[in-house]
């Protein structure tokens, strides 16, 4: 499937399933399931393979998909929308529907996007209160995304639109060399000059 097949399919399910949950008045059951279901699958190669793997048949991911909707309390509307993307064959695009799906809610809410990278994962309370101040220095809400990439040794990178603000370690030990190896060359200048 092309990605612009991919996209089609990932937001066709995400804006069917928003208005399923805004009809029904379960748009935060929903939106919390699909949050978790992503943290989920995040922390699981096993539960990946599951999600995306060809060779299981429908009734085995249906299987596993319910056993971990049953264990984890999922709304009724998340239990049978997952068990359609099973049925339809989609279950592996179920990441791509979550994230259509935050992307459309966030739209709708008028939030605006930020994505934020960190070398090491943030615990719940300090995600919040970076989503609290960054949403106080833009003065209107937002929908963070935070990633974790670990070769930024520290710090973060804020990315708002298409706007980005880089002040991780590796950024600031680039500009250390960048300004040693300046000055390095004009030492090096100066004693030509004297010799």
């Amino acid at each position: 499937m092309s990605a612009k097949a991919s996209h089609a399919v990932t937001s066709r399910y995400a804006l069917a399933l928003i208005e399923l949950a805004q009809e029904s008045n379960r748009i935060q059951q929903v939106e919390r399931d699909l949050n978790e279901l992503g943290a989920m699958i995040a922390a699981s190669a096993d539960l990946t393979t599951v999600i995306s793997s060809p060779s299981l048949s429908r009734d085995q991911q249906a299987k596993a998909i319910m056993a971990i909707a049953d264990k984890a309390k999922f709304d009724g509307l998340t239990r049978n929308f997952l068990g359609v993307l099973v049925k339809n064959r989609r279950l592996g695009a179920v990441q791509g529907i979550t994230e259509a799906f935050r992307t459309e809610l966030s739209r709708r809410r008028g939030e605006v996007a930020v994505e934020v990278q960190t070398a090491q994962d943030m615990s719940a309370s300090q995600f919040e209160a970076l989503q609290r101040a960054i949403a106080k220095g833009l003065g209107r809400d937002v929908a963070l995304k935070a990633k974790v990439e670990p070769s930024i040794l520290g710090g973060m990178i804020v990315t708002i639109g298409s706007k980005m603000i880089d002040d991780s370690v590796a950024r600031k030990l680039e500009r250390l060399k960048a300004a040693m190896s300046r000055q390095s060359n004009q030492n090096v200048q100066t004693v030509k000059e004297v010799g």
